[in-house]
Order: structure tokens, then C-alpha cells, then sequence
């Protein structure tokens, strides 16, 4: 987790107190399974010449497979 000192006001500089942010990871795109599978229940992707295979089971579970 990233931290970034921040001074807080003159008070707090006459006391050297610094008190740390967190700063936000930069955020991961979603999207819903719904949305890739279009209502099928298997996606084919081709990542570097290779295809994998993006199923959905009978349990709604995902299982990604090469």
C-alpha cells in the first residue's frame, strides 16, 4: 500500500506532525460475465496465437482452459 506524507497546518508544523494518505491503486476494468458470454455458455480467446476457452458449468461456475 502506497503512503504519502501530508503536513496538516501551522499548528501541526510547529509540531512536525505528519500524518500519511493512502493513495488510491489505479482501478482494474470489469465487466461482467453476462456481458462477455452474450447468453452462450463458452467464449474462445486468442491471446499470442493461442486459443483458451472461457466456459461457464452447469453450477454457474467459470472455468478458463487452454
Amino acid at each position: 500500500m502506497l503512503t504519502q506524507p501530508l503536513l496538516l497546518n501551522e499548528d501541526a508544523l510547529r509540531r512536525r506532525r505528519v500524518v500519511s494518505l493512502k493513495v488510491a491503486a489505479p482501478s482494474v476494468r470489469r465487466t461482467s460475465s453476462q456481458s462477455l458470454l452474450e447468453g452462450s455458455r463458452e467464449l474462445v480467446i486468442e491471446h499470442e496465437g493461442n486459443e483458451y476457452h472461457l466456459r461457464l458449468t452447469r453450477n454457474d461456475k467459470l472455468i478458463l482452459t487452454k
